[in-house]
């Protein structure tokens, strides 16, 4: 089959027609796949049900090195889905029960309701995320976009120019507080340290220039904390106005595919209390990575 593409925002994003992962994929259509993301870096690829985890990794492991490891180090973290390739973003604890209100894991999640990009907290960042609707809830839920090629090319030459040779350090743990989570402990902290970036890069895939950001950005190197986080704080506002933003409203079986190298998301508020939220994510990383040092989230 040909794959057919529907733009579904005037900038990025599309809806992929004519692949199916569940199935074996040949390389010209992983071909015609890649071309596709690396025109509009957000791409949907619909499902009658959802891939089977092993289906899913396999089709994730055709664009890239996948991140593989152990959950981070927070208290009372048990394994639901038994698979080391796969992040699990549900509502559910391990034996598939909702989250109680008090229990950390789930104020940790929350704060994915903050504009990010995934992974930005490690060295070796990650590329491509891989989502995969298993059960969605009536309402909410939605995950929001916004290419960050779009808005370097919106910024002003002068506003380019200042941001070109900054070096932003990104801390998981800094989001996570600032979600609502509570303090990480020591052992959790000691998990995850940070890492930085450069704020301006070149999106090797389309050979366009994007801002890096993510609410894991906690500092700017040389920079009085203060002045920092007053800029990034100014730019993410720019990154996420409406113009810039694609909403998915998910439908069960939906593969959604997005290149965390020139984009930002974030998930919007549902009634987590009461509701199942199934996703589960595989991440692709820039190189491949030594079992012990790789690390999800």
């Amino acid at each position: 089959m040909t794959l057919a593409i529907e733009p579904l925002h005037p900038l990025y994003a599309a809806r992929l027609t004519g692949v199916d992962i569940r199935q074996p994929v040949d390389e010209a259509m992983m071909s015609a796949v890649r071309a596709a993301l690396a025109r509009y870096v957000v791409c949907v690829i619909g499902h009658d049900k959802p891939p089977t985890n092993e289906q899913h990794i396999a089709f994730s492991a055709r664009l890239g090195p996948l991140e593989r490891g152990k959950s981070p180090k927070i208290k009372g973290t048990e394994t639901r889905v038994p698979y080391p390739e796969i992040v699990d973003q549900s509502n559910l604890n391990d034996v598939g029960e909702i989250y109680a209100d008090d229990d950390r894991r789930l104020a940790y999640k929350r704060a994915n309701r903050l504009w990010h990009t995934d992974m930005s907290f490690y060295e070796v960042r990650a590329t491509y995320s891989l989502l995969v609707g298993h059960v969605t809830p009536p309402s909410g839920a939605d995950t929001e976009f916004t290419d960050m090629r779009a808005v370097w090319d919106a910024l002003p030459a002068t506003r380019q120019a200042e941001l070109e040779r900054l070096v932003v350090e990104h801390s998981y743990w800094y989001s996570r507080v600032q979600g609502g989570g509570p303090e990480p402990t020591e052992e959790e902290r000691a998990s995850r340290p940070p890492a930085r970036h450069p704020l301006v890069h070149v999106h090797a895939p389309s050979g366009r220039k994007a801002l890096y950001l993510a609410s894991h950005a906690s500092d700017i190197v040389g920079w009085p904390r203060e002045k920092a986080r007053a800029l990034i704080a100014e730019l993410m506002d720019f990154a996420v106005q409406p113009r810039f933003v694609y909403a998915h409203k998910w439908r069960r079986g939906d593969v959604l595919i997005w290149d965390n190298l020139a984009t930002m998301h974030r998930a919007t508020a549902f009634d987590d209390r009461h509701f199942v939220r199934d996703m589960r994510r595989t991440t692709c990383r820039e190189r491949s990575m030594e079992s012990g040092d790789s690390r999800i989230v």
